[in-house]
């Protein structure tokens, strides 16, 4: 190569690099957001929200009654629900696995069926129908029964599919080895595939957890007495009488205050899953 040859120097690259087009968007959306905020903070009219909704002397004639009446009956008719649910889910999801065609041909129609229709048609059917078919019954636990027995038939059919799905995880080596040490199908199931398979859909299990705790607050429409009443149907009912939303307001609060620990429980069991996977 001569002096007076030179190397060709590469073009130079016009426009942004990616990362400066990443970093300029991500600004772009921080400054839109950043102006929402602020327009409205400016814009809104505080003297009248807090007015409606944070009148303090409102806030504490609501306690000690919506902790130790509301918001236990809420937690009362979540548990119960739950635990309805998860029994009736943990059935249905071993029929859908079963070897026998009408059980999963049953499991399948059960599942759809609940996925399908709202929660709020189910408390009606359990509130209005299953007394109308079956006059001068009454289900076991009155209203608390009722609940539990609505919530449980929604939730059954989220977990049954929750349940199966983590029984198809959990790896076929291990039935296969627990058969190989002299276990029984049934018993291979019940000490080694769903102890492991709990492990898996724990989280899952937990949202439901939490959605069956906001759908609680359909009791209202079974008929309750004062002492039966939830958070919303209590916030509502002290809304009416005050003519102000303030209750309203601290019933929302009330449920965060167990939505928002659960929610932390959830993403901690998360992480704890993927690590052991890792």
């Amino acid at each position: 190569m001569t002096d007076t040859e030179k190397t060709p120097l590469p073009p130079k690259r016009k426009g942004l690099t990616r990362r400066q087009k990443r970093s300029l968007s991500r600004g772009v959306q921080y400054a839109v957001f950043a102006a929402a905020v602020i327009a409205f903070g400016v814009t809104a009219d505080w003297g009248r929200l807090q007015n409606q909704f944070a009148q303090v002397e409102i806030a504490e004639r609501m306690f000690p009654d919506v902790i130790t009446l509301a918001l236990k009956n809420t937690v009362l008719y979540t548990v119960t629900g739950f635990g309805v649910g998860l029994a009736l889910g943990m059935v249905i999801a071993l029929m859908r696995l079963s070897s026998v065609g009408p059980y999963r041909w049953l499991a399948g129609i059960y599942i759809e069926i609940f996925r399908g229709l709202p929660a709020l048609l189910i408390f009606i059917f359990i509130g209005v129908a299953v007394p109308l078919a079956f006059p001068g019954t009454e289900i076991v636990g009155g209203t608390y029964g009722k609940v539990a027995l609505a919530l449980g038939l929604v939730a059954a059919a989220y977990m049954a599919e929750t349940i199966r799905a983590g029984i198809q995880a959990v790896p076929k080596g291990q039935m296969e080895a627990a058969r190989s040490l002299g276990f029984s199908p049934a018993r291979a199931m019940v000490s080694i595939i769903i102890p492991q398979a709990f492990r898996i859909i724990l989280p899952p299990l937990t949202n439901e957890l939490v959605l069956l705790f906001k759908d609680s607050s359909l009791v209202l429409f079974l008929g309750v007495t004062l002492e039966e009443r939830e958070l919303s149907k209590f916030g509502r009912d002290l809304a009416s009488q005050t003519a102000n939303s303030t209750p309203i307001l601290v019933a929302g609060l009330c449920y965060l205050l167990i939505t928002i620990p659960l929610g932390f429980v959830v993403r901690r069991m998360e992480a704890k899953a993927q690590e052991a996977v890792k």
